[in-house]
């Protein structure tokens, strides 16, 4: 599933986007238009215009516009990737196979398009439409990205919730960017149980915590993906923790599957 290692693939994969004229708009499936989003309205916007930057907010990815005289817009293009969204710039997906998501690929599946005036095109394919196109798409509405959160914003986020951590760390308005995968192979490392309340971890903890999210988004960002972690392999019945060997117990937190050890998870 797209997390954010996946989602800054796609980032770099966009720039090769960028200053190509958007000759056609494709919408195969208006579903995939977000907030009532008319497709024609989206179609008259962005033909003629270019892309000038693509960012990426925790698991939402940016495209800053310029008009067609080539004058900033006030307009972005934001897109999600759901859980088996992947993006294709002239033919390249932006990562390969996703966790949860067919092995095979179908036009069909192709829900929104971008014809350049080069021919080029970009794509967003996408079989279970978890994903989606919006315009404007309310960055403010994020928290801090994990890559960037400072220890402080981190220990505002979880400061006085009694909300289990896990739970917390997956809100995206408090953390933006940490998916399920990422959230289970941060605490495992980080020695903290993903039921713990959020706010009972003291200023030690969070520093370990902030330490360990930086390590392992760096580290899943050079593998190559969310799904890369030491845990993965282990994540199943019988499964025994890469640490200690002690068990693994699989719990529901914050409505999402959570694998965690309970000899060394606190």
């Amino acid at each position: 599933m797209p997390e954010l290692p996946e989602v800054e693939s796609y980032r770099l994969l966009a720039e090769t986007a960028l200053g190509r004229t958007v000759a056609r708009v494709e919408i195969r499936d208006p579903r995939y238009l977000r907030g009532d989003l008319p497709a024609r309205r989206l179609s008259a916007l962005l033909r003629g215009t270019t892309f000038t930057a693509a960012r990426r907010r925790g698991k939402l990815l940016i495209l800053d516009i310029a008009a067609p005289d080539g004058a900033p817009s006030p307009h972005r293009l934001g897109l999600r990737f759901g859980m088996t969204g992947r993006l294709a710039v002239d033919g390249r997906m932006g990562v390969g196979d996703l966790l949860y998501s067919p092995v095979r690929t179908d036009p069909a599946w192709d829900r929104f398009a971008l014809r350049f005036a080069d021919g080029g095109r970009l794509v967003m394919h996408d079989p279970r439409l978890l994903g989606g196109v919006s315009l404007d798409p309310d960055e403010d509405a994020l928290g801090p990205d994990a890559t960037t959160i400072t220890p402080r914003e981190l220990s505002a986020a979880l400061e006085g919730s009694a909300v289990a951590l896990k739970a917390r760390l997956l809100d995206q308005a408090r953390v933006a960017g940490i998916g399920n995968l990422i959230a289970d192979e941060l605490l495992w490392r980080a020695a903290l149980s993903p039921g713990r309340r959020a706010g009972s971890l003291t200023s030690d903890e969070v520093r370990r915590l902030h330490r360990q999210l930086r390590r392992t988004l760096t580290l899943l960002t050079d593998r190559g993906g969310s799904h890369t972690g030491d845990l993965m392999d282990f994540r199943q019945p019988g499964g025994r923790c890469p640490k200690d060997g002690a068990e693994l117990r699989r719990s529901t937190v914050g409505g999402r599957t959570s694998w965690w050890c309970p000899h060394h998870q606190r």
